[in-house]
């Protein structure tokens, strides 16, 4: 049998009709016949058998007339007499046919009744000898018994009394008469009692619904008019009212397909839950990973669209996880569209997956992954992740404002709005290893200055505006890209000055020139140039200020400085090892013979370098 041949239960009910006649307690049920207004009952009289005999038969000549048992007999004794032969017989039926009943006169009730009080008067006679036959019967053989033998008796009498009942047959028949007697009122109780609950839910339930819609509007949701049923009347003349509203969560410059999925319902007064209805949800999130390829190894960074802690039942929680989600869908096909499109990276697109190789040993990916309520929170692992979720938002909030724009007839050449919402994030994220790598070189520089005893610092600041600034770089429609600046101080004497702009532009200030770098190896190369030419010139100072005395000469010449005086000529030559470690090699050569001495070369770690090479000045010069 199918679910819909199976009745309710309430259908299969069946009452009783018989009239309960004793309450739980077995008395006898009074009926009741008026309420006074003073609050006074009047029940039904009680009356003996006699009485109740004597009033039917008062209602038979009261309703029937005085003559009824007078036109009884009549109507007898006409049916008895027939007709002796067959002729009169016919014509005694045919005038039967041909009469019509008449009414009884005056005179025929008066018979009626007077034959009949004679008969009733006649059985009263006769009941009442019987019933004092019988009570000198029983009498008699309860005052004595001897008397009883002694008269001469036609009639006998016999006392029999009934046995006494079970006590446990008694109490169960008690039982199954209280049972069968009470169980329609059970049943009927029962009815009344769902009924009465299922009302006040109902009530309960269209105070609550109410208050859930005022709640939803004073937050200031979009409330709709709801279609009508379908099956409604729509013909002219028809009630066209909507019943019922939908709440419209999504963006107001969403694209129509959007916008329609974004509707909620709340809850019928016939539906137990609180929630609201979402019809076209589809319980997606936007899942951003970060995968980086380093020599050290590879790491994945990922963040997960927040879902606020709250309870389900609010209606407010609700509408802004169900408006999170259709952001994130909404962000997700635009990113779709743009991948394709990227001029400086590479994209892999599928239903659900977006893998864009944004920069050297680094993958992005966006992700709309399944939602479910009994889903753990992910712990955010990388502050970069969140970062372009929520950048993603504004973007597209932005992006919305100019279409708003363009529709009201406002143009903007600097702003497209297809092409700005993915290409920021590829910027900023090139941007950034830019940045790494870049830092990386000039750390390197620093710490090989250091290591052989020259005190020199780096000042590196990736992103040179303030907070308020970048934001509005974001938020406005802005073409101006994100810049920073570098600043290398060798022992407090030189200062190397590097400025970069988004995505991968290196401009380094020298105080002879001013160089566009475009790759890392030209960068390497340039510092290792200007670290060789401030030592050299560094060591043609300390020349001078040690060798005054012998009036020498002291100049470089292309990648080596080279001291002459009188009968002595010295050489000292920069080089690089690995990890650009700085290494200095002095020889000297003898001003007659013109062979070349025995060339020293700089152990790092010993001593600092200008502490050798003073060393070595002096030794060449002959001072102690």
């Amino acid at each position: 049998m199918s679910k819909i041949d199976v009745e309710p239960a309430w259908k299969n009910l069946r009452l009783s009709l018989e009239r309960p006649y004793k309450d739980d307690s077995g008395h006898r049920i009074p009926v009741l016949y008026d309420l006074t207004p003073e609050g006074e009952r009047i029940y039904e009289p009680k009356q003996t058998p006699s009485a109740r005999l004597e009033a039917n038969l008062l209602r038979i000549f009261s309703e029937r007339g005085s003559d009824f048992f007078d036109r009884r007999d009549g109507l007898l004794l006409d049916d008895n007499q027939k007709p002796a032969n067959g002729e009169s017989g016919e014509e005694t039926a045919a005038g039967d046919r041909e009469c019509t009943p008449k009414t009884m006169t005056m005179k025929e009730l008066h018979a009626m009744r007077s034959e009949i009080i004679s008969q009733l008067f006649i059985a009263l006679g006769e009941m009442s000898q019987a019933r004092d036959l019988l009570s000198a019967l029983l009498s008699g053989m309860l005052s004595s018994q001897s008397q009883v033998e002694s008269l001469p008796s036609l009639l006998s009498a016999t006392l029999v009394t009934k046995p006494p009942p079970i006590t446990s047959v008694q109490a169960f028949n008690a039982q199954l008469t209280i049972g069968s007697k009470d169980e329609a009122l059970r049943k009927a109780a029962a009815l009344f009692k769902s009924a009465s609950e299922s009302m006040e839910r109902s009530r309960l339930r269209g105070e609550l619904y109410w208050v859930d819609a005022l709640k939803i509007r004073r937050a200031n949701w979009s409330l709709t008019p709801a279609p009508l049923p379908p099956g409604s009347a729509t013909g002219k003349g028809a009630d066209k009212t909507s019943k019922d509203f939908l709440i419209s969560y999504g963006l107001e410059g969403s694209p129509p397909f959007f916008r329609r999925r974004a509707i909620a319902t709340i809850p019928t007064l016939t539906d137990s839950s609180r929630e609201l209805v979402f019809p076209l949800r589809q319980n997606t999130r936007l899942r951003i990973a970060i995968a980086t390829v380093a020599d050290y190894g590879k790491k994945f960074f990922s963040f997960l669209s927040p879902r606020p802690s709250s309870d389900a039942t609010d209606p407010e929680t609700s509408l802004i996880i169900a408006q999170t989600e259709v952001m994130d869908q909404e962000i997700f096909s635009l990113l779709v569209k743009e991948a394709g499109q990227l001029p400086t990276a590479s994209a892999r697109v599928s239903e659900r997956l977006i893998a864009i190789d944004a920069a050297q040993g680094l993958e992005l990916t966006f992700e709309l992954v399944e939602y479910f309520t009994d889903q753990t929170e992910s712990k955010v692992e990388e502050n970069m992740c969140e970062l372009i979720y929520h950048v993603l938002h504004v973007l597209l909030l932005r992006q919305q404002k100019g279409a708003r724009r363009e529709r009201g007839g406002e143009s903007n050449r600097h702003f497209d709005t297809q092409s700005m919402l993915l290409q920021p994030i590829i910027d900023a994220l090139q941007y950034q290893v830019f940045c790494e790598r870049v830092e990386a070189e000039l750390h390197r520089t620093v710490d090989a200055l250091n290591a052989v005893g020259i005190p020199s610092s780096l000042s590196f600041t990736a992103v040179t505006e303030s907070g308020q600034k970048l934001v509005s770089i974001v938020s406005d429609e802005s073409t101006k890209a994100l810049g920073g600046e570098a600043v290398i101080r060798v022992d407090s004497w030189r200062v190397m000055w590097f400025t970069f702009v988004s995505p991968s532009t290196l401009t380094a200030h020298l105080s002879q020139a001013t160089l566009t770098i475009s790759s890392l190896s030209q960068l390497c190369q340039l510092l290792m140039d200007e670290m060789e030419r401030f030592l050299l010139q560094r060591i043609c100072a300390i020349g001078q200020d040690l060798c005054q005395s012998l009036g020498g000469i002291w100049f470089i010449d292309l990648n080596r400085c080279v001291a002459k005086w009188e009968g002595c000529v010295l050489n000292f030559h920069i080089s690089y090892g690995l990890d650009l470690s700085i290494q200095c090699s002095a020889f000297k050569v003898d001003a007659t013979t013109g062979k070349q001495g025995q060339t020293q070369t700089y152990v790092n770690g010993t001593v600092p370098l200008m502490t050798w090479i003073q060393r070595i000045i002096q030794q060449s010069s002959h001072r102690p």
